[in-house]
């Protein structure tokens, strides 16, 4: 790979970064990086073949491995996120159990926040029991809480910021802070926000994962995901990994990488969009409450403002009636799409509490603030007064 390109010493701005960060030319001089398509690569010789095994070489020998399109995609996101190495996987959840997995043992303890993904959920509590691994949940409105779940045994402690579906906000440093007193791993799940709008590393975490295939494709094409930061975990990831199988494949990642080249541009169009439909629907009589991290209104936007660049293209509202109004307002959709993806070109509206969260109890849900009315509108590039228009014939 190139190394960083620097003008005077000074490194270029986040967009030419994601667009001029790319693997060397081969001999056919290609302006758009190829595919490499392939499970494994060849040696000159013997002593090629030994070098390469004993890790005496930086080379790459099988794809399950490393490959230069999955090279490309992870140095980016490392650039993106201030970290200095990365493990790319073949979905956001590949990246969360491999990361965890490879960290933890028998008898380990997670704090983490009670805001988390769905599935993220499901495997703190259904999986990692099985393997005498516990996790305690922290409310994350009660951060002064958090240090009261720590245990001699606790390693790691995790957050989303912003969470799914709700749309909360934890203070990054915060976070840092106790991680470093009490010798954690932090890790951040840093989806929602991409590394455009927020870099968890500098505010003390030691890793951060994301599923890619959210914002970084931005297109709905492919799965994805990554996991960056402290080159020591991340060799403890990258072993376990190598072994078990969930790397990333070359086609996504080449598909990966050229969509971070817009990352920058969509994310800006994304955030204002998303900041007009969060307006309008705090002013709808059929709507309870709104959070967008960039509401005034939101109850962590002082945060927000403090380790958010712009607020994200989630927008996340209670309408009045709970579970049967909500549902009816799906069934009202008309050009958003109903589906359980976000960060797409194209508005998604999902009703948690009946798709991505409905394998949690009532006391569950309603612990991580998701009503039975709660809906989650991941707001796309369309003309904004298009989508407007919709939400509002169907809130009618």
């Amino acid at each position: 790979m190139k190394q960083k390109y620097k003008m005077n010493e000074e490194e270029f701005g986040f967009e030419t970064e994601a667009i001029r960060t790319q693997l060397e030319r081969t001999q056919y001089l290609e302006h758009s990086v190829p595919l490499y398509l392939t499970s494994s690569f060849v040696f000159e010789d013997a002593e090629d073949m030994r070098a390469s095994f004993a890790e005496e070489k930086d080379r790459n020998i099988y794809s399950r491995y490393s490959n230069p399109n999955t090279n490309e995609f992870v140095e980016k996101v490392c650039k993106m996120e201030g970290a200095t190495a990365g493990f790319a996987f073949a979905s956001g959840m590949a990246a969360v159990y491999s990361t965890m997995a490879a960290l933890l043992k028998s008898g380990d303890h997670i704090v983490s926040s009670s805001s988390v993904f769905g599935a993220t959920h499901s495997l703190f509590v259904n999986y990692f029991p099985k393997w005498n691994i516990e996790t305690s949940y922290f409310d994350i409105n009660k951060p002064e809480t958090i240090e009261t779940f720590i245990t001699p045994n606790t390693k790691i402690l995790f957050a989303e910021s912003p969470t799914n579906p709700a749309v909360d906000i934890i203070d990054l440093e915060l976070l840092g802070n106790i991680a470093k007193k009490h010798n954690l791993i932090l890790i951040i799940d840093n989806c929602f926000a991409t590394p455009y709008l927020q870099q968890p590393i500098k505010w003390g975490a030691h890793l951060v994962v994301h599923s890619a295939t959210k914002l970084m494709d931005g297109q709905g094409r492919v799965l994805g995901g990554i996991t960056v930061g402290d080159p020591e975990l991340i060799q403890k990831i990258y072993l376990f990994s190598r072994l078990t199988g969930p790397s990333l494949s070359p086609f996504n990642a080449w598909v990966l990488s050229k969509s971070l080249e817009t990352l920058a541009i969509r994310l800006d169009r994304h955030c204002e969009n998303a900041l007009k439909v969060a307006e309008f629907l705090e002013q709808h009589p059929n709507v309870n409450k709104v959070k967008y991290p960039f509401l005034k209104s939101h109850p962590q936007y002082e945060i927000a403002q403090k380790q958010m660049k712009l607020g994200g293209s989630i927008v996340a509202f209670e309408i009045k009636g709970g579970l049967e109004a909500g549902r009816a307002f799906l069934d009202r959709i008309k050009l958003c799409s109903l589906s359980p993806n976000l960060g797409d070109t194209r508005t998604i509206v999902t009703h948690p509490a009946s798709t991505t969260h409905s394998k949690l109890s009532v006391d569950e849900r309603l612990a991580v603030s998701i009503t039975d009315g709660l809906v989650r509108v991941s707001v796309g590039l369309e003309t904004v007064a298009d989508v407007i228009a919709d939400l509002e014939q169907a809130l009618a």
